[in-house]
């Protein structure tokens, strides 16, 4: 693949959960399309990492969380806070965050802990709210972004970023769904939970197997598993997923970058 046709290129920030890990930073994924570059979720850990992988805060353009647990949203006062500092190249553009119904009031409830600490001069932030009871679609420079409902919290989406001809899917904290496999339905990757190993699952979560019975249902190109408690580290949960789906399976780290 030559790199003009490459749309899209994914690196995983935080590949771990709320538990804290020396190798395995809490729950982001930077993806860049070209214009633009993407934070999907921003736990604990995320800024570090999103240094580690050649890009600042300021260059951030979209902010987008799966759900407001804090392995997801931890480092959002933190990122927004880092944005007000003006003594090297600043923000040149707004910064677009969104979460599913109910983030402006989430967002709202930061600000009042926090006061002007964390908001953003000259209009350069925007805030937006994804559907929680059926499928949505926004817009941008140079992708699009759709969304659906997914079972853990009520306020919990997973996302399809559409740049070009590709298509990756994130289904951030999830149990079996089929609005997952939908939304998934033949995108080119997707980077799904795995939060505890095959007979160890727990409720709101999946396990290896599952991932792999849910990408193989959405017809999925290459399955990437993500968001480990400590058990996973412990047995082949590649093998694991690999009984339920044959595609390419990757199993995430820190800092792993995948071009698309």
């Amino acid at each position: 693949m030559t790199r003009q046709n490459r749309t899209m290129t994914v690196t995983i920030l935080g590949s771990g959960t709320c538990v804290p890990s020396l190798e395995r930073s809490s729950c982001s994924l930077l993806v860049e399309t070209g214009r633009s570059k993407i934070l999907l979720d921003c736990g604990p850990g995320t800024m570090r990492r999103l240094l580690e992988a050649g890009a600042t805060v300021h260059e951030i353009t979209h902010l987008f969380f799966s759900h407001f647990h804090p392995d997801h949203t931890g480092e959002m006062a933190s990122f927004l806070f880092a944005n007000r500092y003006v003594t090297e190249p600043g923000r040149k553009f707004p910064l677009v965050m969104a979460g599913g119904r109910g983030f402006v009031l989430f967002y709202g409830a930061f600000k009042k802990a926090y006061g002007t600490w964390i908001e953003l001069p000259d209009n350069m932030l925007e805030t937006e709210e994804f559907s929680t009871t059926g499928p949505d679609t926004k817009i941008y420079d140079d992708f699009s972004i759709s969304t659906m409902p997914v079972s853990h919290n009520p306020e919990s989406v997973a996302f399809r970023i559409t740049a070009g001809t590709k298509s990756i899917v994130y289904s951030g904290d999830t149990d079996e769904s089929n609005n997952l496999v939908a939304l998934a339905r033949n995108a080119d990757m997707v980077i799904y939970e795995s939060s505890m190993p095959d007979g160890l699952k727990v409720d709101g979560h999946l396990t290896p197997s599952l991932a792999g019975k849910m990408a193989k249902m959405a017809n999925a190109g290459e399955l990437v598993l993500t968001h480990f408690y400590p058990p996973c580290d412990k047995v082949d949960i590649k093998q694991q997923c690999r009984s339920e789906y044959g595609g390419p399976i990757r199993i995430a780290k820190d800092l792993m970058k995948i071009e698309l």
